[in-house]
C-alpha cells in the first residue's frame, strides 16, 4: 500500500490569486507524482517491467542532472 498524501494550498499562501492556487496545487501533485501513480495502478503491470521502467527513468534523470552540472561549471568560469 502506497501512504497517504495529502496536497494542499490555501488562498493565503498564495496572497488570494486563483490562479495561481490552481498553478501551485499541480505543481504539489506533480511533485508527489500522484497522477503518475494513478495511471500506473490501472492497468497490472509485470514486476520486471516495472523495475526496468524505473531504472530507465533514474538514468535519465541523472543525465538531465549531469548536463545541468555541465553548463554550470562552464559558465562559472
Amino acid at each position: 500500500m502506497s501512504k497517504a498524501v495529502n496536497v494542499e494550498v490555501t488562498l493565503s499562501e498564495v496572497r488570494g490569486d486563483v490562479a495561481r492556487l490552481i498553478r501551485k496545487f499541480n505543481k504539489k501533485v506533480k511533485k508527489e507524482r500522484i497522477l503518475e501513480e494513478f495511471k500506473e495502478r490501472m492497468f497490472y503491470e509485470k514486476p520486471s517491467s516495472k523495475r526496468r521502467k524505473e531504472k530507465k527513468r533514474k538514468k535519465e534523470i541523472a543525465r538531465k542532472r549531469e548536463v545541468e552540472r555541465a553548463e554550470k561549471l562552464k559558465i562559472k568560469y
